[in-house]
């Protein structure tokens, strides 16, 4: 008997595939979560790397925020040409291209949003915010699956929101760069929605027969395409940084996207987006974690303790809307 070619197999739609193990899925969301978690902290050292010796820092703007979310995604999608050549189209169910290429999009928004929500507010309020996913994929599915939200998955949604008031009102900007904590938070929270919609438009990219290379192959395409162009056009383009800014951006690329990202997108093929979802709020923990290490970065009082309403509303409308 012919054996098959494992990228041929991963096209296979998900219904004819056999499930992996629980604690396989467990352990690439673990590694997921360890891999963005690193994410803030790279863009934040790119940030501090472009400052000169007379004190002036060239990162300032949504410019130098869309060149990082460019180069992360183009980079990103060159590591991933050689899935390009094992992705057929014919053997696809209809829309599936279609629904990556949406996700590619929303994924680029997500990282305007969010990588420029970094230049405003602290990281503990940004990436807190950031991975608000879980209410947005109830509310999302709610509207788009009309998969109606219980009493339970409201009161949670009530509690996070209360808790992101407190990190608005909480967040005194401990940044040298220049912040805004109101607009941080704002771009923080629209990245988390748009980042939702990634989530649910990759599953159904891949429940219609893309294997996981062949999906990311096209999202991380389709999002550097619509970023590549935007750096430029707003004044900042590609080079004149110094080199540790670009090193920086290989970082983001390897770790934080193509094995971060990647786990993600692979293991809500076998999992309920609200549980990967969930998982994905032990991020802020880490982010948070390192940028005390690395930057002495210390959130004011409010902002901790909105973080934990937060992620405390958040964790009880997930786990009532996953056991629905």
């Amino acid at each position: 008997m012919e054996e098959k070619n494992p990228v041929e197999l991963s096209a296979t739609p998900m219904r004819l595939l056999q499930p992996p193990p629980r604690w396989q899925v467990g352990l690439v969301l673990l590694i997921g979560v360890l891999a963005v978690s690193t994410a803030a902290i790279f863009v934040r050292l790119a940030m501090e790397a472009t400052t000169t010796q007379d004190g002036s820092n060239l990162a300032r703007g949504i410019g130098f925020s869309l060149f990082l979310s460019a180069s992360r995604l183009t980079v990103a999608s060159v590591i991933l040409l050689p899935a390009w050549q094992h992705l057929k189209p014919t053997q696809l169910s209809p829309g599936a291209l279609r629904y990556a290429t949406a996700a590619g999009i929303c994924l680029a928004l997500h990282f305007v949003t969010w990588i420029t929500s970094l230049s405003f507010t602290s990281i503990v309020a940004s990436t807190t915010l950031v991975t608000t996913n879980p209410i947005w994929v109830a509310l999302l599915s709610w509207l788009w699956l009309k998969e109606k939200p219980t009493r339970q998955t409201v009161l949670g949604i009530g509690i996070a929101l209360g808790g992101g008031l407190l990190i608005a009102v909480g967040d005194t900007g401990v940044l040298s760069l220049g912040s805004n904590p109101p607009l941080g938070n704002f771009l923080a929270l629209l990245g988390a929605g748009m980042a939702s919609l990634y989530l649910l438009l990759g599953r159904e990219a891949q429940s219609r027969g893309l294997g996981i290379s062949g999906y990311v192959a096209v999202a991380y395409s389709t999002g550097a395409l619509v970023l590549l162009p935007l750096p430029l056009l707003f004044g900042s383009g590609y080079l004149g940084y110094p080199v540790a800014v670009y090193f920086y951006i290989f970082l983001m690329a390897v770790v934080s996207q193509v094995v971060g990202h990647t786990s993600f997108n692979w293991a809500v093929r076998w999992m309920a987006p609200t549980i990967v979802t969930l998982a994905i709020l032990f991020e802020p923990v880490g982010s948070s974690f390192l940028g005390y290490l690395i930057f002495n970065e210390v959130p004011g009082m409010r902002v901790l303790l909105g973080a934990v309403v937060l992620l405390l509303g958040v964790a009880i409308a997930v786990v009532d809307f996953s056991a629905a």
